[in-house]
């Protein structure tokens, strides 16, 4: 007959069982096979520091406005009083000839009325008006900007006789902590 006692007994057996089992047999190994590390920090001393600088290019756009030239343009001309003094000065001649120097007179009369009437449309100026204004143009170029940025320190420090190299992105001062790592020879 199995009593209470018994069956906790097989119980705790099996757990131990189980957990030696899961562990991989860790600590079957003997003491002396064991993987041992340890890691602490310490204080090297930097032997030398050289900054590290890179150029980099952040190209702008200049802008600016030149005259590139002259517009020419002349006023439009006006036909509208030529022909009103035309058609004035045929009816005067008209009124001041008689016979066949009614005809001549109307011709004349005609001829006047378009001069004066296109001199007093277009401000009395025979030839072309010609006005001019200067063209401006916007010029742009891009202009390369170089400028000289930081990006860290080429350090040199030593640690127990010997020298290490490293690339730092600030400046590291007379030392610098050093993780050291120590792990079992065979």
């Amino acid at each position: 007959m199995t009593t209470k006692y018994d069956t906790t007994r097989k119980l705790a057996l099996a757990t131990l069982v189980a957990t030696l089992a899961v562990s991989g047999g860790t600590w079957a190994k003997p003491p002396h096979k064991r993987d041992f590390q340890d890691v602490y920090q310490d204080t090297a001393w930097v032997v030398a520091r050289t900054p590290v600088y890179e150029e980099v290019n952040t190209p702008r756009r200049e802008c600016w406005t030149e005259r590139v030239g002259y517009e020419y343009s002349a006023p439009s001309r006006s036909y509208g009083g030529a022909v009103v003094g035309a058609v004035v000065g045929g009816i005067l001649g008209n009124q001041v000839g008689r016979g066949t120097g009614r005809t001549v007179a109307t011709a004349v009369g005609a001829a006047t009325g378009a001069i004066v009437g296109d001199n007093i449309d277009n401000d009395g100026h025979r030839g072309p008006r010609v006005s001019s204004r200067p063209v401006w143009e916007e010029r742009c170029r891009t202009v390369d900007q170089w400028e000289r940025r930081l990006t860290g320190y080429d350090v040199i420090y030593r640690y127990q006789g010997r020298e290490y190299t490293t690339f730092l992105p600030y400046d590291p001062g007379n030392s610098v902590r050093v993780r050291v790592q120590v792990s079992l020879a065979e």
